[in-house]
Parts: structure tokens; sequence; C-alpha cells
């Protein structure tokens, strides 16, 4: 068939044409298919992250500190309770350079030296304000000045922190100070004096213009709160110390620590939007949650006997050249703890600058060791109570023992200079300290009854008490299914065995509050921040030995007193009740033949016990035995309580 060769052409341009069509068409169809899975995906499956995503571009969550609850002491004057705080929060200056605006950088960088560093450098080591020793670097003084220069010689540089936690004293002393510097192209300025300053509303003004604001051309600061002790050292080991990280303070050691949730509080919350350059607005009262400060705490302690408590024993530690002491106070028919006071101290505002973090542990409760003769008070209440032994039960001291499976005999402390005692009887065994004694005394119940009553003093266990870093003590000699002979009769004159201070003055709360054990306390009542008080009450820890017993074991004490090695804790009028122990220092391998510690825990008055109290003083110099050391500390301390207390005297 004939065609036409110019239709045939059209044709297949036509093909050409539609096919192109077809493409255009599909890529078109495709597009259209992709934005609307697009829009679909944005609007509908991601909604809530675009939302939110918008959201941040127009509104600030800022989360809200909570205020830390404050730590008191209490006391009734005419029927009103007033509180003393003992941990409270106070504004502390952040300090820090505009490098850009300092013009002599080497004038600024000798007085920054002359004030922050120079009196440490001359106290020797001691912080200026507190006395309190601190650590010294060896850093010259050239370097000191060298590292204020780096920060200070930084043309263009808006900011370098300089100091934190300055006090506003401190700061406006400080900002005195530098004022005197011409840093402009204007006449030197006039010193302005400290007295003409004040801080007010965060803001650093003067006196007699509290409307104009005070300024250092290349300084500046901003306030923050910090805890902030009052007292300095007085219950440092009681409290411990608040460290911060990021802004957000947390408890350490102490109240602080154990108590650092009711403490701290919870977190509020703010969300704001942005209105503006450098501005915002809340957005309703529903975006506002206001943070809830924490609870506030207060202690059973009593102020004015605290005081006594430490100043007594921080003169005595000195006066002896000891390595340092404890001193626990505690009311007999509650547990209640009166005073606790431990040497060497620290101040908590300057926690940092203690050399030594050992310190920051709280011996009383923290710090074990072999209590020695104090602990024959146990052992002799262990025996009456069982019916073995009473007052005036005998045995025949040799002045020395042999132990099966022992090499060596077990001496008393006087065999060297007294000897053998003969028959004596177990009053003469507390009055002279006798170990012979305490291990007949044991060996009349047996070592299985005599380490089940141990574990019924509460040794080996802590005591419970609020104050975080307790130790357990060590009795495990007593803890296996046959005690050996040996470690029961060490342990019946306090040897071999390791105790607290607390854990230790226990059992004469119990011998004193007629054989009933209470818990130890420190904490009278718990302030919420709803205005609810929270009141603690004294709970029993158990019954550890009989009433009658109780009654015995108290007039021996008074023996003790009256007649043994504890003479120097008579008072005038009162008849007292105690036992003193000496204890060798254990080391690697054996005992110190120079390290003592004594302790001596005394009740008063015996008849209506007002107080049981504990004296401990470690390795102190040039003295052997708790009688000239232990003892005269107690009596210093229980004449101050008990006139304090206004007990009636009972005897003339």
């Amino acid at each position: 068939m004939w065609r036409d060769p110019k239709n045939n052409g059209r044709s297949l341009r036509d093909a050409v044409n539609n096919n192109r069509l077809r493409v255009v068409v599909a890529v078109i169809f495709l597009l259209m298919g992709s934005l609307l899975y697009k829009l679909y995906s944005v609007q509908i499956g991601q909604f809530d992250l675009y939302t939110a995503m918008a959201s941040s571009q127009h509104q600030v969550y800022s989360k809200l500190k909570p205020e830390r609850g404050k730590i008191f002491l209490s006391e009734e004057i005419k029927g009103v309770e007033k509180f003393y705080p003992l941990a409270t929060n106070k504004d502390f200056a952040e300090v820090f350079i505009v490098p850009k605006d300092i013009t002599y950088p080497e004038i600024f960088a000798e007085k920054l030296f002359n004030f922050l560093d120079k009196p440490k450098l001359e106290m020797g080591g001691n912080n200026p304000a507190t006395g309190t020793k601190v650590t010294v670097s060896t850093t010259t003084k050239e370097e000191i000045i060298a590292k204020y220069l780096k920060k200070l010689d930084k043309p263009g540089d808006p900011y370098e922190p300089l100091v934190s936690k300055l006090s506003g004293e401190d700061l406006i002393k400080l900002f005195s100070y530098l004022s005197s510097v011409d840093n402009s192209s204007t006449s030197s300025p006039a010193l302005v004096v400290p007295e003409e300053l004040e801080l007010k509303l965060g803001r650093l003004v003067y006196k007699s213009d509290p409307e104009k604001e005070f300024e250092v051309p290349g300084f500046g600061f901003d306030l923050q709160k910090y805890r902030y002790y009052p007292e300095n050292e007085i219950a440092a080991h009681l409290l411990g110390f608040v460290t911060y990280v990021d802004g957000e303070g947390q408890g350490k050691y102490g109240l602080e620590e154990f108590f650092n949730e009711e403490l701290f509080g919870k977190y509020g919350s703010l969300k704001s939007e942005k209105g503006g350059r450098d501005s915002m607005m809340i957005v309703n009262d529903r975006e506002y949650i206001k943070p809830e400060a924490g609870s506030d705490l207060v202690l059973t302690v009593d102020r004015n006997i605290q005081f006594a408590v430490c100043d007594k024993l921080k003169q005595s530690v000195k006066k002896l050249s000891a390595a340092g002491g404890s001193v626990i106070v505690m009311e007999v028919k509650t547990g209640a703890i009166i005073a606790m006071c431990s040497e060497p101290a620290f101040n908590p505002n300057d926690f940092k600058e203690v050399h030594d973090i050992s310190y920051y542990n709280n011996p009383a409760a923290y710090y074990q060791y072999e209590p020695g003769s104090v602990f024959k008070t146990v052992t002799m209440a262990i025996a009456i109570d069982q019916g073995k032994v009473s007052p005036s039960t005998t045995y025949k001291d040799e002045g020395q023992i042999m132990i099966n499976g022992w090499p060596k005999p077990i001496k008393n402390a006087d065999f060297s200079t007294f000897g053998p005692h003969g028959v004596v009887d177990m009053t003469v065994v507390l009055d002279n300290s006798l170990n012979t004694g305490a291990i007949f005394a044991m060996n009349q119940v047996g070592p299985k009854v005599f380490a089940d009553y141990v574990k019924k003093f509460g040794f080996g266990e802590r005591t419970g008490v609020e104050l975080g870093s307790e130790s357990a003590g060590n009795i495990d000699n007593l803890l296996k299914n046959k005690v050996r002979e040996i470690d029961a009769a060490t342990a019946s004159f306090g040897q071999g065995i390791a105790v607290t201070p607390l854990q230790m003055i226990m059992p004469y709360q119990a011998i004193a509050n007629k054989g009933m054990m209470m818990k130890p306390y420190i904490i009278k009542s718990i302030l919420r921040p709803n205005g609810k008080r929270d009141e603690i009450t004294p709970k029993q820890a158990g019954r550890v030995i009989s009433e009658k017993t109780a009654s015995t074991i108290s007039g021996m004490l008074v023996n003790v007193v009256e007649k043994g090695h504890s003479k120097g804790a008579a008072i005038p009028g009162y008849y007292i009740g105690g036992k003193t122990g000496t204890a060798q220092v254990a080391t690697m391998g054996g005992y110190s033949t120079s390290d003592y510690v004594h302790t001596f825990i005394g009740i008063a008055p015996i008849e209506e016990p007002a107080f049981v109290m504990l004296t401990k003083v470690d390795s102190p110099k040039g003295i052997q035995y708790a009688e000239g050391s232990a003892v005269p500390l107690f009596k210093d301390i229980a004449d101050f309580i008990l006139n304090y207390y206004a007990v009636p005297k009972t005897r003339k």
C-alpha cells in the first residue's frame, strides 16, 4: 500500500510527543504524591515533634531551686521556744573579672594577691577569719600573681571567674580596696571606705544614696545562696557540710547527708514565653509550680551544754597535747543526745581548706577502738544478771592468770607495782579494775552466754542514730559457734573487741535507766514546709538487764568513785557513779607501748540521773591512766551541767 511519506513522519513525531507527555504527567503525579505524603507526615505523623520545636522557639522552661531546710538548736525561755540556727542559708558573692575593661592588670594582680592570698600565708596556714588550720600551698607570691595576670591581661575577654563564696562583708572590703586603682582615663579616684557601702537587693550601693550603684570597672559579682554555719566549729561533726555541683547542694557527712532529701526540698518549674529581647512573661498560673522548701530539723542538743562541752574538750586536748578526744552527754530516760563534740574539729564554712579529710568523720560514732576497763562494768552486769556473782562474791587474785591456748599470762594493770591482791570481792574488782576479776566473772556465766549478752547490749551493730557514717564496731571473736577462751577472756576487760564511743555509753545509759536501753537519737522534731511539726518520740531498744541488777551495778559504780580509781570524778553534794578505762592502742601485730586511749563514763547523780556522760582522750602526753585525763574532764563538765540544770544536792 502506498503511504504519503509526509504523513508517516507526522505520526512518528506525535508518538514521541505523547510519550514525553506521559513521562511529564507521571513525574508530576509522583511529585504531588510525595508532597501529599510529606504534608501528612508533618501535620499528622510528626505533629507532636514539630509542635514542641515551634514551642521551643517561643517558650522557656526553668527549673526552680528550693531553699534548703535549716538545722536548729532550741531553748525554752519562760514558756516560749526560741530557735538558734546551726545551719542556715546566706547570700555569698561569686566575683568575676571583665578583662576587656581592665587597664592596669599588673596593679590589680598585686592587689588581689594582697587581699585574697597574703593573709593566709602570713597566718602560717590558718584561715584569718576563723583561725582554723588550712592547707598551705607551696606556690610563691610571684606564681600566684602570675595566675591573676593570666586572667586579667586578656584584651577582649568579657568574663573570667575570680573567687566564689565570698561573704558580703568581704565583698565590700574587696571592692573598696580595688577602688583606689585608677582604671580609667580620668584622674585617680578617691578611696571609698567599706563603711560607706552596703549590699542592697543584690546591688553594691552607697549608704548615703542607695539609688547610686558602686562599681569597680573590670569587676562584677553575682549573689548565690550557700550553706552557712553561724557557730563555725561548734557541732561540725554532727552537721557535716554541703557541697555544690552546678549550683545544686548535696549534703556530705553528718545530718546534712543523712537528711539530705528532707533538707533539700522539691524543685519547682516555670514555663515562660519570650516577649522580646531579654524579657519574659509567665504564661499563666497553671504553668508555674512553686518549689517546695526543705524541712527544718530541731535537735535534742542543748545549746549551752554543747558550747561548754566543746570548749572544755578543746582546752583539755590542748593542755594534755593529746591527739584528740570526744565527749557524749545523753539524757538517761530517753536516749536523747544532749551534747556531742570531738577534737580535732573543723569549720564547715571552710571545709575545703581542711588538710586531713578524716577530720570530717564523727569520731564519737565512726571511729572504733578497744575500750579497755570501762567494759568491765558490762561484764559484771552480765554475771550479776545471771545470778552467778554478787558484789560480795570473792575469788583469789594472783595478779595474773593463764588461759588455755595462750602462751603467756594475762596480768592486772597494777601487777608490776602492787602484785597479787589476794582474796577480794567483786566490788574490789571494779574499784581496782582487776583484769583477773573480770575474767573470773565472765567464766561464771561461760563464753557463750557472755557473748550473747554482749550482742544484746548492742555491740557489733549500729545504734541507728541519725548521723550517717556510723560504724558497727567489731566483736567477730565473740560471734563464732564456739567462742575461744582467750577471746572471751580479753573481751571481758575490753580488749580484742572494737566499739564506738556511742556504743560504749549505751550500757551505762541502760544501767542508769533501770536496765532499759533506749535508742539514741538527736532529732527532736521536724518542721515541715506546710507548717506541720513532727515530734520524735523516744524508742526503747529493749531490756538488757533486770532492774535489780541495774540498781546493784549503780551502787558498785558509786563505790568506784568513792574508793576506787575514779575519785577525781567526785563532785561535792552528789553521788556520782562511773568507771575508767585505759586501753592500749592496737597496732599491726600487737599493741603500742606508748599510746593509750583514756575513757571515763559516769552517771550523775546516781539516785535520779540527769545524764550519763562519756569522756574520751586519745594519746595524751605524759599521762598513762584515765584518772589523770578523762576523769578531770568529766568532773569539769558534770559540775557545769549539774549547776546548769539546778539539780538539788543530796549529800553534805
